[in-house]
């Protein structure tokens, strides 16, 4: 043999052969990507199990679950009727319908919290 160097190389048939190691075929070299791509590929911008737990918005106002006595809440709607009839310039009306709309108000008012005690 000379100088060259030399591979042995099987075929399916199972023969080997002398192939030169220059002709041989070599595999495509893998291209280096560069460091920041790499780092961003590897590297989540946020991991789940870091994040921090957001603060929920403040309720608008917490509702009250005391109840007024049954003569103070009829003073409110009274009083909430007077004014019904007043926004109305004391014109004749039907007196029964200003206290139904009176005890929702007083009603809605109390479920909220915002009026009674």
């Amino acid at each position: 043999m000379t100088g060259s160097k030399t591979s042995t190389k099987s075929s399916a048939t199972g023969a080997a052969k002398k192939v030169p190691a220059a002709t041989q075929a070599k595999a495509p070299a893998k291209r280096a990507q560069p460091a920041k791509a790499v780092a961003a590929v590897k590297k989540p911008a946020v991991k789940l199990s870091d994040a921090k737990a957001v603060p929920k918005p403040a309720a608008p106002r917490a509702k009250k679950s005391k109840s007024v006595p049954a003569e103070q809440r009829r003073n409110y709607v009274e009083m909430a009727a007077y004014y019904i009839a007043e926004r109305r310039g004391f014109a004749p009306g039907n007196p029964l319908e200003d206290w139904v709309q009176a005890e929702a108000e007083i009603d809605r008012l109390l479920a909220e919290g915002r009026l009674g005690g």
